[in-house]
């Protein structure tokens, strides 16, 4: 049973930078869809930036809005999930969740969520 936890959230100042973490554990062996999703005040979740940890985690894609300031990435041990954010903008505020999918990148195929890590922007 694969559970993932976040953290690393908090409130800083535009401009400044927060790197996220997500524990993975109970994971299998196979291959996942890694991904971190968003949801800001009022508003619907939306996916942020997500790899495939197969083909040597080549497989990255990031939403437009975050493109050049975030990045995702894993530690070697493929236990812990990152999103190194920089350049942080108010518009960035919202709850940070990581995310696991088996077979693809839709969001109804993400199974596995973490109860969500607050960042704040001002």
């Amino acid at each position: 049973h694969v559970q993932l936890v976040e953290s690393g959230g908090g409130s800083v100042q535009a401009g400044g930078s927060l790197r996220l973490s997500c524990a993975i554990s109970g994971r299998s062996n196979e291959n996942y869809f890694l991904a971190w999703f968003r949801q800001p005040p009022g508003k619907e979740r939306e996916g942020v930036a997500a790899m495939y940890t197969g083909f040597g985690g080549g497989n990255i894609y990031y939403d437009d809005s975050v493109k050049g300031r975030f990045t995702i990435s894993q530690d070697n041990s493929k236990n812990t999930l990152f999103l190194q954010m920089n350049s942080l903008e108010p518009e960035d505020t919202a709850m940070y969740y990581c995310a696991g999918s088996r077979y693809g990148l839709c969001v109804a195929m993400f199974t596995y969520w973490g109860q969500g890590t607050q960042v704040t922007v001002s």
